[in-house]
C-alpha cells in the first residue's frame, strides 16, 4: 500500500508539472501582436501570465472549490498590505459596499444605523455605492465634487450634516485619495461613522498611509479594470474596528454565528466546541445557528489562488500604471486650452485607475464626438461612471437630500471621460493613442 501511494504522488506530481508546462506554452502563443487601429487598446483589463493560470489549476486540481487555505492567506496578505486589523474577501467590490453598510446596521454593533438615517456621499459616484445605503433603507446626502480630483472638497461633508446624519461613504474617485486628515477630523467633531470605498485605488496612498486604512470600514474591488483581479470578479471588505470582525464574516457567510476561518478548523471546528451551543434549549450545530440575516456572498476558492499571484505583482502593476499616467498627462499638457487635466490631491501619491480628461467650455467639439472617434479608432473609452448619479433614470425619483449645487458633478456628466492606463497598455499602444488624439484635434479642434 505505502508502495503505490509513493507511486501515486509521483505519479500526479508528474502531469501537475506536465499541466503547467503545457499552460505556460499556451500563454506564450496566446499572446497577439498590436497593430496600431486595428487591435483594441482597452481602457483596463487583467494582466496575467501562466502563474496565476497554475496557480488556479492547482486549486482546482485540491478538490474543494468553496474557500479554504487560499482564500484564508490572500485574507492575511491584504489586511498586512492596506494596514487593516482583517479583511474578508467577497465576491465583488459591489457586494464589499452592501456588506459594509449593512454591517452598519447590525444590532450586535452598539451605534447601529437605524433606517432613515442620513449618510453623506459625492454625487459623481458608482450605482452600487448608492443602491448599497438605498437596499439598508438609508437617506443619501449628495454633495458636490471637484472638478480636477473628482472627489469632494472637506468642506462639502462638512456643510452636509444635519441632525440626522450618521456616517459618511466616500469614494477615492479613479485611485485619487480624498482629504483624509480634514475629513476624519470632521468626522470625529460630529461623531460620524467613515466608510472608504477603495475600488478604485489599490495601492493609492495620502501622507504616506494606504487607503483603505482610514475608515471604520473599506471595501475593495477585483473586477479586471481594478488593479489586481481575482479571475474576472471579487472584492473584499476591511475592517479597522475588531468589532466588525464577526459580524462582517457572519452577513457574508449566510448571517451564521460561526466565526471559523474557511479552512473550517476540523471537525470541531476552530473553536473546539461546535456542539455545545443551543437554541431555545436544543442542542445545536454551530455552523447552522444564524445570527443575521445574512447572504452569501464569498467568492470561491480559484479565485483567491489567482489573486494571492496578483497581489505580489501589485507593486510593478502601480509602477506601470503611474508610468503610463505621467506620460500621458505630460502630453496633454499642451492641450490644455481644450481640456481640464486631473489633479492629485496635496500630499496624495494615486495610485491611478485611469485617465480622466474633462472638455472645457467653448470647445468647437464635443464629448459624443471625440469619444465616438477614438471608440471608431480601437481606443476604448468610459464616462466618469454615473456622471451626476441622480440624472440617472434610476436615481431620479431616489429618496436623498441634496446639500448646495450639484453644478461640477454636472459638468462633469457631460464632459468629462476616460481612457486606460492599465499594465496592458505598452509602449507601441502608448504611441498610437497620442498619434490619434492629436490627429482628432487637428481636425477638429
Amino acid at each position: 500500500m505505502e508502495k503505490f501511494l509513493v507511486q501515486y504522488r509521483m505519479d500526479t506530481a508528474r502531469i501537475r508539472s506536465k499541466l503547467h508546462l503545457l499552460l505556460r506554452q499556451y500563454h506564450l502563443l496566446s499572446e497577439k501582436k498590436f497593430i496600431p487601429g486595428k487591435s483594441l487598446i482597452r481602457y483596463a483589463g487583467a494582466v496575467y501570465n501562466e502563474k496565476e493560470l497554475n496557480s488556479m489549476t492547482d486549486a482546482m486540481l485540491g478538490g474543494w472549490f468553496g474557500l479554504s487555505q487560499e482564500a484564508e492567506k490572500l485574507e492575511k496578505e491584504l489586511a498586512l498590505y492596506i494596514g487593516a486589523r482583517k479583511s474578508f474577501l467577497t465576491n465583488s467590490g459591489s457586494s464589499a459596499d452592501l456588506l459594509a453598510v449593512t454591517s452598519l446596521m447590525s444590532q450586535q454593533f452598539s451605534e447601529r444605523l437605524k433606517p432613515g438615517d442620513e449618510v453623506i456621499t459625492p454625487a459623481c459616484t458608482f450605482p452600487t455605492v448608492v443602491s448599497s445605503l438605498y437596499y439598508n433603507k438609508l437617506k443619501p446626502v449628495f454633495v458636490d465634487v471637484d472638478v480636477r480630483k473628482l472627489n469632494p472638497e472637506p468642506d462639502n461633508f462638512e456643510r452636509a450634516i444635519s441632525k440626522k446624519t450618521r456616517a459618511i461613504l466616500l469614494v477615492h474617485q479613479l485611485g485619487n485619495p480624498c482629504e483624509m486628515d480634514e475629513i476624519m477630523r470632521i468626522a470625529r467633531k460630529h461623531h460620524l461613522l467613515v466608510i472608504e470605498d477603495n475600488c478604485d485605488a489599490l495601492g493609492s496612498t495620502y501622507k504616506g498611509k494606504n487607503t483603505g486604512s482610514f475608515g471604520i470600514l473599506s471595501t475593495q474591488s477585483f473586477y479586471p479594470a481594478h488593479h489586481i483581479t481575482m479571475a474576472g470578479e471579487g472584492g473584499a471588505v476591511y475592517i479597522n474596528d475588531s468589532r466588525f470582525i464577526r459580524i462582517v464574516q457572519s452577513l457574508r457567510d449566510w448571517g451564521r454565528a460561526c466565526w471559523c476561518g474557511a479552512a473550517g478548523g476540523g471537525p470541531n471546528g476552530e473553536c473546539g466546541i461546535r456542539f455545545n451551543y443551543t437554541i431555545d434549549g436544543v442542542p445545536y450545530d454551530h455552523k447552522y445557528m444564524f445570527t443575521h440575516i445574512g447572504f452569501n456572498l464569498k467568492p470561491v476558492e480559484i479565485q483567491a489562488a489567482m489573486g494571492r499571484v496578483q497581489l505580489k505583482k501589485l507593486p510593478t502593476f502601480i509602477k506601470k500604471r503611474k508610468k503610463n499616467f505621467q506620460k500621458l498627462y505630460e502630453f496633454f499638457t499642451r492641450y490644455q486650452s481644450i481640456f481640464l487635466l486631473p489633479q492629485a490631491t496635496p500630499f496624495s501619491d494615486p495610485s491611478w485607475f485611469s485617465f480622466p480628461l474633462t472638455i472645457r467650455k467653448n470647445v468647437r467639439f464635443d464629448r459624443l464626438k471625440l469619444t465616438r472617434y477614438l471608440e471608431d479608432h480601437q481606443i476604448q473609452t468610459r464616462p466618469m461612471f454615473t456622471g451626476n448619479i441622480l440624472r440617472q433614470p434610476a436615481f431620479k425619483n431616489l429618496n436623498c437630500r441634496v446639500s448646495g449645487r450639484l453644478s461640477n458633478a454636472d459638468f462633469i456628466h457631460t464632459n468629462t471621460f476616460f481612457i486606460g492606463v492599465y499594465p496592458g497598455i505598452g509602449i507601441e499602444q502608448m504611441t498610437y493613442i497620442k498619434k490619434t488624439f492629436s490627429e482628432f484635434i487637428k481636425r477638429y479642434g
